[in-house]
């Protein structure tokens, strides 16, 4: 337009010029002579025109290429951008949290140039430093449960209760690739209760073998599902191997703990006391602890697991009380219990077992047996109790079971189809046997309990888990005595994050 508009103004200039002059008249020879300035003219107008219209056209090519030449700047800096991925030890669960990497991926995430400061997942998000040295995770579980038992011969036994499993909230994080920590405590009895709180150091010894130690109040290293966090077990409660066949002081301790990891076994050692009760008049009891698996089988659709522990724990002057009560039909009901009776004088004891399972496809099966040696004062004979369960389990969606090859333990799913994202989710069947025997002692008991349950995993951090359970108790001592058996029904609904 703007050329248009400047030409139709050089051919008025020049008309505008030339009115004067043809309003006198002018002679042939003027005429022609004013015919040959105004040509001489108007080319000269037209030669700048012809200039301005080139540079013009030159300016707007430059601008043409200069922007698509932009778009590979920009790629790249988003390519620079991508927020870091923490590959899994198995593509069958969820990526491990800052305390739980190894020392390739906690490399890997101190060598991030993208700067990426927050990332989320799996509910809370994961703060980094721009430069990769500072790792900082909000972490927590929530399990509500409900449970209902009936057909016991006694009414104190048949009743109806709620509680919350777990209801934690800690943080874990690191610092450069080889130092880690973490803190947990849980509300769940409502009051506090620190579970674990231990600072780590992590590093290679090749390029197949790494280790890390841990200081602190850590949880035990002690059989297959004692093994695994309660928000990930298969069923509600932990197998009587892991409940019964335990040191006296619990599932954790404050200690050392080392461990070290191949590509398909690991092992770890621990010395600890007492756990956290803020009681320093007397000694505390000394337990050493040691437990290693290995997978001598280990494909991608399959795996073989093989493991074995045992634990020595040297009692303190004020831990000599042996006396057991385990649950046996489900852990909201404190009167279905399996009990020692009263067992006082204890100097020592020592516990091992043996885990034999795996996985083909979505199908896993687990055996484990344990078996527990209370050593007495006064010259008495020691207490042996035994303990064994067989489990099993079905994802009928696609899913792998969430075995964690680098700990021999359970994990958190990797659900291909979450509820979230319009999907169904992941759904498991399980089953399994537990038997439990304290007869070894004059007044102990013995029981069994048979579980099928169902869990529904809405994504990788929510489930939503129902089980039955008959079980079978033959007390010797306590409020319900002799042969009993009954039902009990429990659900739960979980969130860890």
């Amino acid at each position: 337009m703007s050329h248009l508009m400047l030409r139709s103004g050089c051919a008025a200039l020049a008309l505008i010029i030339a009115t004067p002059a043809l309003a006198q008249t002018p002679s042939p020879d003027e005429l022609a002579a004013l015919v040959k300035a105004q040509a001489v003219e108007i080319a000269t107008l037209k030669a700048r025109l012809d200039k301005l219209e080139g540079q013009q056209v030159a300016a707007q090519a430059a601008t043409q290429q200069a922007a698509t030449q932009q778009p590979a700047p920009q790629m790249a800096q988003q390519d620079a951008t991508q927020p870091l991925v923490i590959t899994p030890f198995a593509p069958q669960i969820v990526p491990p949290g800052p305390a739980d990497l190894d020392v390739a991926q906690a490399r890997a995430v101190a060598a991030n140039p993208a700067g990426v400061t927050t990332e989320w997942g799996a509910g809370l998000p994961v703060f980094r430093s721009a430069d990769g040295v500072f790792t900082y995770k909000p972490r927590g579980r929530i399990l509500v449960d409900v449970s209902s038992t009936m057909g016991s011969k006694y009414n104190g036994r048949n009743t109806t209760t709620t509680g919350m499993r777990a209801l934690r909230l800690g943080l874990e994080g690191g610092v450069g690739p080889h130092f880690f920590y973490q803190f947990e405590s849980d509300f769940s009895e409502n009051e506090v209760d620190i579970v674990t709180a231990f600072l780590g150091y992590r590093n290679k010894i090749s390029s197949k073998i790494d280790y890390d130690v841990r200081a602190g109040h850590l949880f035990n290293d002690r059989s297959f599902e004692g093994s695994t966090g309660s928000d990930s077990t298969p069923f509600l409660e932990r197998t009587v191997v892991a409940t019964a066949i335990i040191p006296q002081r619990g599932f954790y301790g404050i200690g050392i703990m080392g461990r070290m990891f191949g590509p398909n076994w690991h092992a770890s050692l621990s010395v600890t006391g007492d756990r956290v009760d803020g009681d320093q008049t007397t000694n505390d009891s000394r337990t050493l602890m040691a437990r290693a698996h290995w997978n001598p089988i280990k494909t991608d659709r399959s795996l073989l697991h093989v493991g074995g522990w045992f634990f020595d724990e040297a009692l303190s002057s004020a831990a000599t009380t042996l006396t057991r009560s385990t649950v046996i039909g489900g852990r909201f009901n404190g009167a279905v219990r399996v009990t020692t009776g009263e067992l006082l004088g204890g100097k020592s004891d020592t516990g091992y077992g043996v885990e034999l399972g795996g996985y083909t496809g979505g199908l896993w099966v687990m055996g484990e047996a344990g078996q527990r040696i209370a050593r007495l004062d006064g010259g008495r004979s020691d207490f042996k109790s035994k303990a064994w369960s067989l489990s099993t389990g079905l994802f009928l969606t696609g899913e792998l079971p969430p075995y964690n090859p680098r700990l021999g333990s359970f994990g958190q799913p990797n659900v291909l189809d979450p509820v979230l994202d319009g999907g169904s989710g992941a759904i498991e069947l399980t089953a399994r046997y537990e038997n439990l025997d304290y007869t070894d002692l004059l007044l102990g008991g013995e029981g069994w309990a048979a579980t099928l349950g169902v869990n529904w995993y809405l994504n990788s951090f929510t489930r939503i888990q129902l089980n039955g359970i008959q079980w079978h108790s033959d007390n010797r001592t306590g409020a319900y005595t002799g042969s009993d058996d009954g039902q009990t029904i429990s659900a739960r609904v979980g969130v860890t994050f």
